[in-house]
Protein backbone atom coordinates (compact mmCIF):
# COMPACT_ATOMS: atom_id res chain seq x y z
CA UNK A 1 0.00 0.00 0.00
CA UNK A 2 1.47 3.41 -1.22
CA UNK A 3 1.14 6.04 1.30
CA UNK A 4 -0.90 9.26 0.70
CA UNK A 5 1.57 12.23 -0.46
CA UNK A 6 2.34 14.55 2.17
CA UNK A 7 0.60 17.76 1.60
CA UNK A 8 2.62 21.20 1.31
CA UNK A 9 3.42 22.86 4.42
CA UNK A 10 5.52 25.28 2.71
CA UNK A 11 5.33 28.05 0.10
CA UNK A 12 8.11 26.29 -1.91
CA UNK A 13 6.31 23.11 -1.99
CA UNK A 14 3.78 23.99 -4.19
CA UNK A 15 3.58 24.33 -7.79
CA UNK A 16 2.35 28.39 -7.91
CA UNK A 17 2.05 28.02 -11.87
CA UNK A 18 -0.22 24.95 -11.70
CA UNK A 19 -2.17 25.72 -8.50
CA UNK A 20 -6.15 25.98 -8.93
CA UNK A 21 -8.03 27.55 -6.36
CA UNK A 22 -11.13 25.63 -4.81
CA UNK A 23 -12.32 28.88 -4.48
CA UNK A 24 -11.96 32.68 -5.72
CA UNK A 25 -13.44 35.28 -3.00
CA UNK A 26 -13.26 39.16 -2.31
CA UNK A 27 -12.24 41.02 0.74
CA UNK A 28 -13.32 45.22 0.90
CA UNK A 29 -11.96 47.08 3.59
CA UNK A 30 -13.50 50.59 3.80
CA UNK A 31 -11.86 53.43 5.45
CA UNK A 32 -12.85 56.28 6.87
CA UNK A 33 -10.50 58.91 8.23
CA UNK A 34 -8.80 57.12 10.76
CA UNK A 35 -10.45 53.97 10.82
CA UNK A 36 -10.93 51.02 9.08
CA UNK A 37 -14.40 48.61 8.69
CA UNK A 38 -13.76 45.27 10.26
CA UNK A 39 -16.28 42.48 10.88
CA UNK A 40 -16.82 39.47 13.03
CA UNK A 41 -17.59 36.79 11.23
CA UNK A 42 -20.68 34.71 12.50
CA UNK A 43 -20.22 32.02 10.24
CA UNK A 44 -18.13 30.06 7.52
CA UNK A 45 -14.25 30.05 6.99
CA UNK A 46 -12.75 31.99 10.02
CA UNK A 47 -15.91 32.37 12.41
CA UNK A 48 -15.58 34.14 15.01
CA UNK A 49 -12.63 36.15 13.60
CA UNK A 50 -12.22 39.70 13.01
CA UNK A 51 -11.50 40.34 9.38
CA UNK A 52 -13.22 42.67 6.48
CA UNK A 53 -16.08 41.97 4.43
CA UNK A 54 -16.04 39.78 1.74
CA UNK A 55 -16.92 35.93 0.74
CA UNK A 56 -16.83 34.01 -2.78
CA UNK A 57 -17.19 35.49 -6.29
CA UNK A 58 -20.23 33.73 -8.05
CA UNK A 59 -19.68 31.95 -11.31
CA UNK A 60 -20.24 34.99 -14.27
CA UNK A 61 -19.52 37.96 -11.69
CA UNK A 62 -16.25 39.93 -11.26
CA UNK A 63 -13.87 40.11 -8.53
CA UNK A 64 -15.13 43.51 -8.04
CA UNK A 65 -18.82 43.17 -8.34
CA UNK A 66 -18.42 40.40 -5.74
CA UNK A 67 -16.82 42.85 -3.20
CA UNK A 68 -19.41 45.21 -3.58
CA UNK A 69 -22.44 42.81 -3.59
CA UNK A 70 -20.44 40.95 -0.53
CA UNK A 71 -20.34 44.29 1.61
CA UNK A 72 -24.13 45.25 0.93
CA UNK A 73 -25.19 41.44 2.01
CA UNK A 74 -22.74 41.46 5.09
CA UNK A 75 -22.89 45.07 6.64
CA UNK A 76 -25.39 46.98 4.60
CA UNK A 77 -23.78 49.71 3.14
CA UNK A 78 -22.28 50.03 -0.71
CA UNK A 79 -18.79 50.94 -0.39
CA UNK A 80 -17.50 54.27 -2.92
CA UNK A 81 -13.88 54.55 -5.01
CA UNK A 82 -13.32 51.29 -4.75
CA UNK A 83 -9.53 50.08 -5.70
CA UNK A 84 -8.31 46.95 -6.21
CA UNK A 85 -4.82 46.42 -4.05
CA UNK A 86 -3.87 42.93 -4.30
CA UNK A 87 -4.18 39.06 -4.60
CA UNK A 88 -3.93 36.48 -1.77
CA UNK A 89 -3.29 32.84 -2.53
CA UNK A 90 -3.73 30.82 0.29
CA UNK A 91 -3.64 26.93 0.58
CA UNK A 92 -4.58 24.46 3.30
CA UNK A 93 -2.63 21.58 4.46
CA UNK A 94 -6.52 19.90 4.08
CA UNK A 95 -6.52 20.43 0.53
CA UNK A 96 -8.68 23.51 0.59
CA UNK A 97 -7.51 26.39 -1.37
CA UNK A 98 -8.44 30.15 -2.23
CA UNK A 99 -7.33 33.45 -4.14
CA UNK A 100 -8.51 36.57 -2.82
CA UNK A 101 -8.42 39.66 -4.49
CA UNK A 102 -8.45 42.29 -1.86
CA UNK A 103 -10.35 45.79 -2.75
CA UNK A 104 -9.93 49.48 -0.42
CA UNK A 105 -12.55 52.22 -0.14
CA UNK A 106 -12.47 55.23 0.42
CA UNK A 107 -16.22 55.52 1.95
CA UNK A 108 -19.20 53.79 1.86
CA UNK A 109 -22.84 55.01 1.48
CA UNK A 110 -25.84 54.25 3.76
CA UNK A 111 -25.77 53.20 7.93
CA UNK A 112 -23.71 49.61 9.01
CA UNK A 113 -25.73 47.29 10.12
CA UNK A 114 -25.33 44.05 11.82
CA UNK A 115 -26.53 41.03 9.73
CA UNK A 116 -27.29 37.04 10.25
CA UNK A 117 -22.91 37.09 8.61
CA UNK A 118 -21.24 39.39 10.45
CA UNK A 119 -20.95 42.03 13.25
CA UNK A 120 -19.45 45.16 11.99
CA UNK A 121 -16.97 47.66 13.89
CA UNK A 122 -15.35 50.57 12.55
CA UNK A 123 -12.10 50.13 14.20
CA UNK A 124 -8.64 53.13 14.01
CA UNK A 125 -5.96 51.93 12.07
CA UNK A 126 -3.46 52.34 15.07
CA UNK A 127 -5.61 49.49 16.99
CA UNK A 128 -6.12 46.79 14.67
CA UNK A 129 -6.95 43.71 16.52
CA UNK A 130 -4.29 41.50 15.08
CA UNK A 131 -4.58 39.29 17.43
CA UNK A 132 -8.08 38.42 16.77
CA UNK A 133 -7.60 37.72 12.86
CA UNK A 134 -5.96 35.46 10.60
CA UNK A 135 -2.56 35.26 11.29
CA UNK A 136 -1.93 36.35 7.83
CA UNK A 137 -3.75 39.82 7.97
CA UNK A 138 -0.21 41.41 9.92
CA UNK A 139 2.11 41.25 7.30
CA UNK A 140 -0.21 42.42 3.72
CA UNK A 141 -2.44 44.89 5.95
CA UNK A 142 -0.02 47.37 6.76
CA UNK A 143 0.75 47.49 3.03
CA UNK A 144 -2.74 47.69 1.65
CA UNK A 145 -3.23 50.55 4.32
CA UNK A 146 0.09 52.20 2.73
CA UNK A 147 -1.37 52.57 -0.66
CA UNK A 148 1.05 49.19 -1.61
CA UNK A 149 0.01 46.99 -4.17
CA UNK A 150 0.89 43.30 -3.16
CA UNK A 151 0.87 39.61 -3.99
CA UNK A 152 1.07 37.01 -1.40
CA UNK A 153 0.66 33.26 -1.11
CA UNK A 154 0.26 31.75 2.10
CA UNK A 155 -0.04 28.21 3.51
CA UNK A 156 -2.27 27.24 6.39
CA UNK A 157 -2.89 24.24 8.57
CA UNK A 158 -6.34 25.19 9.98
CA UNK A 159 -5.84 28.64 11.18
CA UNK A 160 -2.16 28.69 11.44
CA UNK A 161 0.08 29.89 9.13
CA UNK A 162 2.54 27.48 8.57
CA UNK A 163 4.78 29.62 5.63
CA UNK A 164 4.42 33.01 3.18
CA UNK A 165 6.23 34.95 0.68
CA UNK A 166 4.79 38.08 0.72
CA UNK A 167 5.51 40.73 -2.39
CA UNK A 168 5.13 44.03 -3.86
CA UNK A 169 3.41 43.73 -7.06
Amino acid sequence: MTPAPASPRTVAEIDWTRWRPVDPATLLFIRRDRELLLIRKKRGLGAGKINGPGGRIEPGETPLAAAVREVEEEVGVTPTNVAKSGELRFQFVDGYSLHVHVFIADGCVGDVRETPEAVPQWTAIDQLPYDEMWADDRHWLPMLLSGQAFSGRFVFDGDRLLDYVLERA
